[in-house]
């Protein structure tokens, strides 16, 4: 199985390399905000559990994600892989998730981390608040989400460097230069 986790600052490109990822080697793409929704949709005991944390307007705790993971991994050990899009987000999250998939003797394969400059990274979400109408997307909440993701998020990259499983991907060019550059590494894991 072929397991990627793609991260980088909000604006990186994340969602749309992860797309190309998805058509080309036919990963699963697991969204933690997606699988969280689904699972209250569908009523289950974890979802129920989730719904009564976002209902109050707290963060799901970590352990209840990771037991919504790994009910996907089980249903999933067919799959050719998956894509951990916006997951993990802390050093927490990546311990839980390595420690998950190590009981399917599994693992995280490699972690794409899309490098883009700060203010590249605002223009493009500011320039994505114009065409979308998204309300998040103005100077003020950028650049408070970009601190919350260089203090809790940004650390993950000593995590798995030191893991040896961290290629940075320089994402300041075309978008399929990006992806060409992406698949350069994933070829090179899956060959």
């Amino acid at each position: 199985m072929l397991n990627i986790v793609i991260f980088g600052a909000p604006g990186s490109g994340k969602g749309t390399q992860s797309e190309k990822l998805i058509e080309k080697y036919g990963l699963k793409h697991i969204s933690t905000g997606d699988l969280l929704r689904s699972e209250i949709k569908e009523n289950s005991e974890l979802g129920q559990l989730a719904d009564s944390y976002m209902s109050k307007g707290q963060l799901v705790p970590d352990e209840v994600v990771i037991g919504m993971l790994e009910g996907l991994v089980k249903k999933c050990q067919h799959c050719k892989g998956f894509i951990f899009d916006g997951f993990p987000r802390t050093i927490a999250q990546g311990e839980a998730l390595d420690a998950m998939l190590k009981k399917y003797d599994e693992k995280v394969n490699v972690v794409l981390s899309l490098e883009v400059a700060d203010e590249e990274l605002i223009m493009r979400l500011l320039k994505r608040g114009e065409i979308s109408g998204r309300t998040d997307d103005n100077r003020e909440t950028i650049v408070s989400r970009l601190q919350v993701y260089y203090d809790q998020t940004a650390p993950l990259k000593d995590y798995y460097s030191a893991q040896g499983n961290l290629v940075r991907i320089p994402g300041q060019c075309s978008i399929d230069d990006i992806f060409s550059q992406m698949e350069v590494v994933v070829d090179r894991i899956i060959v």
